[in-house]
């Protein structure tokens, strides 16, 4: 079960960096498996984050609760065979604002920081590996500020269902809700109009 676990995070090591068989074989010893139940944390507001994490099986939402009104807004949701972390809490060492939930019970490999910083220092792979790692959540971050700015409601639950083809069954309607800046009864109208059309 383990070596099964672990090719998975090999082959989308080498999909996602390209990293050489000897690179993966520099972290093997890394990595290792945590397992988070539902709505438990991989990290909590106000804390440290100190891991990347390779997402095996489960769904996660990064939200925040807004201080003045204790509401919860929904950012992004997170989904297996993609890397987890609160990026700019790792990189800068300084608390997150956001907490990220499990929406089901959720496997991961996860990799302390320190540790991959090592990594960056033995192989240009890893090196890339960190690049691309803050690429992707720049592109989280830039995409779903975008879509804030620039699309309906409607086009961006559209994307969603898109994205995320079974999300309708994994996440409840009050979180697709929040993620999408509406009320639960203008979700209802929304989804009424795309099965219309």
């Amino acid at each position: 079960m383990v070596a099964r676990k672990q090719t998975i995070l090999h082959e989308h090591l080498q999909q996602f960096a390209e990293l050489s068989d000897a690179d993966i074989e520099l972290a093997d010893d890394l990595w290792y498996f945590r397992a988070i139940a539902k709505h438990d944390f991989f990290n909590f507001q106000n804390s440290v984050c100190r891991q990347v994490g390779f997402i095996q099986k489960g769904i996660f939402r990064v939200y925040y609760i807004d201080p003045k009104t204790e509401l919860e807004h929904n950012l992004y949701f997170i989904t297996e065979n993609t890397f987890l972390t609160s990026l700019k809490g790792l990189l800068t060492k300084t608390t997150c604002p956001y907490l990220i939930e499990a929406l089901e019970d959720a496997e991961l490999l996860v990799i302390d920081y320190d540790r991959l910083q090592q990594l960056y220092s033995q192989s240009h792979g890893w090196e890339r590996f960190g690049r691309l790692l803050a690429e992707q959540y720049f592109l989280f971050n830039q995409t779903r500020s975008e879509s804030l700015l620039t699309q309906t409601a409607e086009d961006r639950y559209r994307d969603l269902v898109e994205n995320y083809p079974n999300i309708l069954n994994r996440v409840s309607l009050g979180h697709i809700s929040s993620y999408l800046g509406i009320k639960g009864p203008s979700l209802s109208r929304i989804r009424s109009q795309v099965a219309r059309k």
